[in-house]
């Protein structure tokens, strides 16, 4: 879980590099004004790019790799290494569709609040997690709500 969290963060660490470093979102200027709407639009679509490029990357490996290793224990190792990094493309997809919904929300007028109290999210959540929907505390109690259910 953590290498899958990992690969995510560095996507998005490489896609923040991506923008200009002229502008910096801050805790001091009014919040989601327009620069801050452009900064978000601009790192999401940035995101959704080094996504998709490192998704064509994976079907370009896929396609390039051996077939058939002849060793037994070399197959395993090779399929068990496309099946994990499969299984990331897939949940970057998903990813997809959170970044899509965020830029719908930025065009809406909605981004940067939260999605069940409508406080401001906060710029140093939204930089670490640009998809987030929630606050801190309301994502918090939305997990404790979700473990209960499970537990039960």
């Amino acid at each position: 879980m953590a290498a899958k969290a990992s690969k995510e963060t560095d996507i998005l660490e490489e896609a923040k590099r991506a923008l200009s470093p002229d502008y910096v979102p801050s805790e001091d200027e009014p919040y989601m004004n327009e620069d801050q709407r452009n900064y978000f639009r601009m790192l999401l679509l940035e995101w959704k790019r080094t996504i998709h490029v490192a998704a064509g990357q994976t079907l370009q490996s896929l396609q390039d790799g051996p077939i058939r290793e002849p060793d037994l224990n070399d197959r395993a190792s090779s399929e068990t290494d496309w099946g994990i990094e499969l299984r990331t493309r897939d949940r970057q997809r998903k990813l997809i569709s959170k970044i899509d919904a965020a830029l719908r929300r930025i065009d809406a007028g909605e981004y940067g609040f939260c999605e069940v109290t409508g406080d401001p999210i906060g710029i140093k959540r939204l930089i670490a997690r640009p998809v987030a929907t929630m606050t801190v505390e309301a994502q918090e109690a939305h997990e404790r709500r979700e473990k209960i259910s499970r537990d039960d």
